[in-house]
């Protein structure tokens, strides 16, 4: 009887590259199944972006890709995310730098002297921080420098590497879901739908605060229930072997000296210039990586490093995030092959009609699933908007919604699908990072997802009573 139940399968999720190998075959395969068609192309005039024209939809000939295509998709997507590869290579090399200084343990013992006692106190702090830089600067593949930092910090607190992911990409996640004045997804749904630029700010922030605090509360509940209990972490065998898993940092001689404080003060002001780059000069990812490196050789030689040491560690810190920049060039490639096959607008296309007919309300909750279901294959939030906004805009007029909750719709089924697509670059970096596989953050994050789609519905159907403007 006991072989017998030693013998049980028990599926085990696969791998985040293999899942996204499987994911780019099954893309292949629809361009063989799925009827092929596209959009004409057009510059608005408003926003000075090329989007479709929404009356141009037309069928083409076939063109499933082949096998060749299928291979050289993988490298095609690395060659398409070779700025964000970069970032995450160079973010790496930093952080290897800043640890061989060894002011990162001694800001971690600091820390944990402070927070002793009131541990969860992170939660709320973190989460908030990354959620107001997603929801006003659109802050997202940012968040992914601080995951190390973050999982160290909740491991040496007790917690596990699932919460130390979750204080960053759920923050931002609910950030680009509220979007109160994000300039890469609102800013651009706006402007493609002739609504005046950042516009009903009032239900934006509204919807924000209730998914930040519905967040808040189940990260601190789990964090909670992980501190009195690890074993009912679902990554609690992993997290015994993780890289970020420091000794006992409170039982260690660390000693905060001058030159850690150097140190962490010169990576502190580099941050505080990235976030006014941002803001006043629109840095993305390449000056991001630039402020960085700046970061990395103040630091060490800050931190007393020689020159050698500083590139024994920066290739070693960049060598721990060669797995989740494989992650993101693989992802690409299920894009690559979908726009190849011309399946992509045919998808956006036949979504788009089936919102035809329903009540309003259920029309606004559905045109909401339906930009979810769409970030799936179009993960990127601009990208998205100038392929389905041109659709959604006349579709709202038609069916007798605001153009302003069209743009509500879209904000919210673009950034709540950006915690679960196995499409997305950036959540797959995320896991990797944290060595957590895609089921188990399936599983973790599900009922919290649920929450989510609740409170957007709910406050869509609220949009569609007042006349949302």
């Amino acid at each position: 009887m006991e072989n017998k139940k030693q013998r049980k399968f028990k599926f085990k999720a696969p791998d985040a590259l293999a899942l996204i190998a499987i994911l780019v075959i099954v893309a292949a395969i629809s361009t063989y199944i799925l009827p092929t068609g596209q959009f004409d192309r057009i510059v608005d005039p408003v926003s000075e972006s090329e989007i479709v024209d929404p009356n141009s939809f037309h069928s083409i000939e076939k063109s499933p890709v082949s096998i060749a295509d299928v291979l050289q998709s993988i490298p095609r997507g690395l060659n398409e995310s070779a700025e964000i590869i970069n970032f995450l290579f160079i973010i790496g090399g930093t952080f290897g730098v800043l640890k061989g200084t060894g002011a990162l343990d001694a800001l971690l013992k600091f820390a944990l002297i402070k927070l002793k006692g009131r541990e969860r106190m992170v939660i709320p702090v973190v989460l908030m921080f990354w959620g107001l830089g997603g929801a006003i600067i659109g802050n997202f593949e940012e968040c992914l420098a601080f995951l190390p930092l973050q999982i160290t910090l909740c491991l040496a607190l007790g917690f596990d590497s699932i919460t130390g992911v979750a204080l960053g990409m759920l923050g931002v996640g609910v950030g680009y879901i509220g979007a109160i004045l994000n300039p890469f997804t609102v800013a651009t749904a706006q402007k493609i739908a002739n609504v005046e630029m950042f516009s009903g700010m009032h239900m934006r922030v509204v919807a924000f605060t209730l998914l930040i605090l519905a967040t808040i509360i189940y990260v601190y509940i789990y964090a909670g229930k992980i501190l009195k209990d690890p074993t009912k972490s679902l990554v609690y065998e992993s997290d015994k072997n993780s890289p970020y898993r420091e000794a006992d940092l409170l039982s260690e001689d660390v000693e905060f000296t001058t030159r850690h404080k150097f140190a962490i003060a010169t990576f502190i002001l580099g941050i505080v210039f990235l976030v006014y780059g941002v803001i006043t000069y629109g840095f993305y990812l390449t000056e991001i990586a630039g402020v960085f490196m700046a970061v990395t050789v103040i630091c060490g030689f800050a931190g007393g490093l020689t020159i050698n040491e500083m590139v024994d560690n920066f290739v070693k810190g960049a060598g721990n995030l060669l797995y989740p920049a494989l992650c993101v060039g693989f992802a690409r490639a299920i894009t690559v092959i979908m726009q190849d096959g011309n399946i992509l607008d045919v998808i956006v296309y036949y979504m788009s009609r089936l919102v035809v007919g329903l009540p309003l309300q259920l029309s606004a909750i559905g045109m909401f699933i339906l930009q979810s279901i769409i970030n799936v294959f179009i993960p990127s939030g601009t990208g998205q908007a100038v392929v389905s906004m041109p659709i959604m805009t006349p579709l709202a007029d038609v069916i007798g919604l605001t153009r302003q909750t069209a743009v509500l719709a879209f904000q919210f089924g673009d950034g709540i699908t950006n915690l679960v697509t196995p499409t997305a670059g950036d959540l797959m970096a995320a896991l990797a990072i944290g060595g957590i596989s895609y089921g188990k953050w399936m599983k973790w994050i599900w009922k919290l997802l649920l929450v989510w789609y609740l409170i957007c519905s709910g406050v869509l159907v609220v949009a569609t009573m007042i006349g949302y403007v």
